[in-house]
């Protein structure tokens, strides 16, 4: 009894004391610094008179305070729920570790408060660990992860997360990733990340088992996955044999879609499984339940009055009686080409739809109806151009065939997207054409977003030759203004005026004495600024002097004594250091000047150019013994001039969808150059004239005179519609080279056939170089002979490698085969020497294409016991 009583005083007196305490709280005096906030105690509205905030230096006040939420003068309830949705907002940003206020002193109805923050630390350095270099720059790269960030843990989960993603995508489905913060002694405001990543190996496929296919057997629907494929099967030796999630979920599908193909309308796997074998290897397992195979048999249209009903059929290609064939339907209504919703967007109806909707099933076959919804036909609204920081707008807006106030062409957005492309200006993998359509004016709005890229080209290059070091400096400026030259104070004036997308080359070559080139040359792809009429202007000196016969005589007297004497071979260093005996009495100069117009034509489509070129250059021979003229009197010539003037039209179409990379699309170039028959104009017998005299005979190539017929023609077939794909290409080209009179043969522009198709300054006054790879350069027009027909023909498979702004690199094999002869009348393109090898091409903006190339010849040429065999090629340039 004695004991309950005392529980109870116990009790009574708890009570007093927390009423006591409540009584104080809600109570407060004039002013109370640093208040204990209970949370038991009646709730209060208060005003804030004050916000102080401690802990961060290195962000504003008012920043951090606007975080909370909370501002001067607003009304809360302490205790309440603003304080508590302030604390959870900071919490939120992941940007501390500890958060606290606290209420620094109550003055009347106004409380003052006090936010105290502990910032989490900011990143010094970060380190992976179990990965390359180039992994690592993917992953920097996708992470976002920086020096002086701030480490958080969404940060952290974020990081494990894609850096999972990323390696699960390349088939290391096991990978471990553990991130380490590690404080750094003496600095409590950063620490080191160091990134932890265990691969693992790879995960491939064991073994596919599937069941309930009778249809399709095992191995077609095994071929029909792309990338999921069983190891140690050599059917897969060229396949990704990796288990990645994603592409099986999409191999998965295109079982299905063929199974749609075929009619198997109903076709679906309703289980599949996949279970690991080992550490490195799963087993997938599926079942499929195919159906029945159905068949059309009515399809009707409804909705169409652009178009009339059998005009749709007829595109359609599916009548009745055929096999259901879904993908042919998507194909023939959307995908392809030539699809009926394509000629409705050519004619405007962006809003146009077409719904195949199965309304009856009757047994196998089954009846369609297309019903199709024409909308109005729409215009273009305004045309925006993001992203260009190289050309005057106006210099891209005139290859746009999409302009306000026309009707929406799809065909014509396509063809503005090559024309931009083909400019060179921008990077053709990026080019985005964002289209907008409003339904409530009728309208569209066409948005074209360009990545600028660089597009001058520089190249400098040293070699040794017989006659020391040959230097060579050439830049290219392909968005060079004439117009700013003359102007002051514009944005694109520069050092190097720019903007107007025209091209200005300059080049020069030169080993000192023996030998100097120089030329510049100017193009204006829209000569006047109002149609795309181009206009050239190119002009060229060059000078080859040959070494002094006072070199021959010492060295070959030389020689004669050293062998004599005991000392090396006969021929030993017998043409070496040429250097010191340049003798300018023997040279040749050459001068030209051409003057060029084009045009883009209508007909027979607007892929077609017409062009036409006016071109002179003079050739001046001094005691030059190379260029292998025979004249009448039996002497070659080497003494005298040569002028050269002719008229050349060329006709061309080219609709290559890339630059750089062709995947669709084709060259092709027909042209004919052609100088004044001069000897028809002269009652002159060549064949005896000048037999007597030199100065007579060598007047017969003082106007020299031909007609040159050229083909060219490349196709591209691009052999899926991804953006990496491969390629193929293939080439046909031949040259012929006539003449009037056949006791007058030019031998100038003759072909240099074989190699690699760079021009050498040793045959480029003379001859038109040809490659031919697998045989040594100019090897199939020997030393001597003048090439008068030449064919090439051949084919490359290619694989893009990189396709970016900075670089594009891509694979290539190839086979090809070609010759050349002496005689129009023996040109034979049934008789070729073959070839075959590999190579790779490399892109950079500021050289241009670079490439290397391995072929093998298997034929002798010129009558030369061994075969052609191994040759080794380095291409500069990039080919028709």
């Amino acid at each position: 009894m004695q004991s309950r009583i005392l529980s109870i005083l116990f009790i009574l007196v708890c009570l007093f004391g927390i009423s006591t305490n409540i009584h104080a709280q809600e109570i407060n005096p004039e002013e109370n610094n640093n208040p204990v906030i209970l949370y038991s105690a009646t709730p209060k509205k208060y005003e804030i008179g004050g916000i102080k905030v401690e802990g961060v230096t290195n962000y504003e006040d008012y920043v951090l305070i606007g975080l909370s939420g909370l501002s001067v003068g607003q009304k809360i309830t302490v205790p309440g729920d603003e304080i508590t949705t302030a604390i959870k907002r900071y919490w939120r940003h992941g940007l501390f570790s500890d958060v606290r206020i606290e209420a620094e002193k109550i003055v009347g109805d106004k409380i003052y408060l006090k936010i105290i923050l502990t910032q989490r630390p900011r990143i010094a350095e970060i380190t992976y660990h179990g990965v390359k270099k180039s992994e690592r720059e993917d992953l920097e790269a996708k992470l976002g992860m920086a020096k002086g960030s701030q480490i958080t843990p969404n940060l952290v989960d974020r990081a494990k997360l894609l850096i999972k993603r990323h390696f699960d995508d390349k088939g290391f489905k096991n990978a471990e990733v553990n991130i380490i913060e590690r404080n750094i002694e003496g600095n409590k405001e950063q620490v080191n990340v160091d990134i932890m990543i265990d691969k693992k190996e790879k995960v491939k496929v064991h073994q596919i088992t599937i069941d309930g296919n009778t249809v399709l057997t095992d191995k077609k629907l095994k071929r029909i996955m792309k990338k999921t494929n069983e190891k140690n099967k050599l059917v897969n030796m060229f396949r990704t044999k990796k288990f990645i999630e994603e592409k099986y979920e999409e191999d998965k599908q295109l079982i299905i879609d063929k199974y749609n193909e075929l009619g198997y309308r109903d076709a679906q796997i309703v289980v599949d499984s996949i279970t690991p074998y080992d550490d490195r290897t799963v087993d997938i397992y599926m079942r499929i339940e195919e159906g029945n195979q159905y068949y059309l048999r009515n399809v009707t249209w409804v909705g169409n009055t652009i178009y009339p009903s059998d005009y749709l059929a007829a595109k359609l290609r599916m009548k009745s009686g055929d096999v259901y064939n879904q993908k042919l339907l998507g194909e023939r209504t959307t995908g392809d080409e030539d699809a009926i919703g394509n000629d409705y967007y050519n004619q405007g109806y962006v809003f146009f739809s077409l719904d195949p909707v199965e309304v009856n099933i009757v047994g196998d076959s089954i009846d369609l109806e297309m019903r199709i919804m024409e909308g109005p036909q729409a215009t273009i609204n305004k045309v925006r151009i993001n992203g260009n920081d190289r050309l005057y707008e106006n210099i891209v807006r005139r290859e746009l065939r999409t302009k306000p106030g026309d009707l929406f062409n799809k065909d014509a957005l396509e063809r503005s997207y090559r024309e931009i492309a083909q400019m060179g200006h921008f990077n053709p993998e990026n080019i985005q054409p964002d289209v907008q359509p409003d339904a409530t004016n009728g309208t569209v709005d066409i948005n074209w977003n360009l990545e600028s890229k660089p597009n001058d080209q520089i190249e400098f290059s040293a070699g040794w030759g017989q006659t020391g070091v040959i230097g060579k400096l050439s830049l290219k400026f392909t968005n060079f203004s004439m117009a700013n030259l003359f102007r002051k104070n514009d944005n694109y004036r520069g050092i190097i005026p720019q903007g107007d997308g025209q091209t200005l080359t300059v080049s020069g070559q030169t080993n000192g004495s023996y030998y100097q080139s120089y030329s510049i040359s100017f193009l204006d792809p829209w000569f006047g600024g109002k149609r795309p009429n181009s206009l050239s202007v190119s002009a060229f000196f060059s000078v080859q002097t040959d070494i002094s016969s006072n070199y021959y005589n010492s060295a070959y007297m030389n020689n004669f004594y050293n062998y004599y004497s005991g000392y090396g071979s006969y021929y030993n260093n017998y043409y070496n250091n040429y250097e010191s005996y340049y003798d300018p009495d023997k040279s040749i100069k050459m001068y030209g000047l051409s003057v060029g117009w084009g045009k883009r034509l209508r007909w027979p489509d607007d892929y077609f150019t017409l062009s036409a070129e006016l071109s002179f250059q003079r050739f001046i021979l001094k005691d030059w013994s190379y260029l292998y003229i025979r004249l009448n009197n039996g002497e070659y010539m080497t003494t005298g001039s040569s002028n050269n003037l002719s008229l050349g039209f060329t006709l061309a179409r080219n609709s290559t969808d890339n630059p750089i990379f062709p995947r669709r699309g084709s060259e092709f170039m027909a042209s004919v150059h052609l100088t004044p028959p001069y000897s028809l104009f002269s009652d002159k017998d060549y064949s005896t004239y000048g037999k007597d005299d030199y100065d007579q005979a060598a007047s017969v190539y003082k106007w020299i005179e031909y007609h040159k017929w050229k083909f060219k023609a490349k196709t591209y077939t691009a052999l899926s519609g991804a953006q990496k794909c491969p390629v193929i290409m293939t080439r046909t080209e031949f040259g012929l080279l006539g003449h009037y009179n056949k006791y007058k043969k030019s031998p100038f522009e003759t072909f240099y056939v074989g190699g690699d198709g760079m021009t050498g300054y040793s045959v480029s006054y003379a001859s038109e170089t040809v490659a031919l790879r697998g045989y040594e350069n100019g090897s199939l027009t020997p030393y001597g002979s003048e090439g008068y027909a030449y064919v090439r023909l051949g084919a490359e498979l290619r694989y893009p490698l990189m396709l970016e702004n900075s670089t594009s690199i891509y694979a290539l094999g190839f086979v090809e085969g070609g010759n050349a002869w002496t005689d129009v009348s023996k040109f034979n393109p049934f008789s070729l020497k073959r070839s075959a090898g590999i190579g790779v091409r490399i892109f950079l903006p500021m050289v241009g294409m670079m490439g290397l190339d391995w072929a093998y010849g298997f034929d002798k040429v010129n009558g030369s016991s061994d075969y052609s065999g191994s040759q080794f090629h380095f291409i500069l340039g990039q080919e028709f």
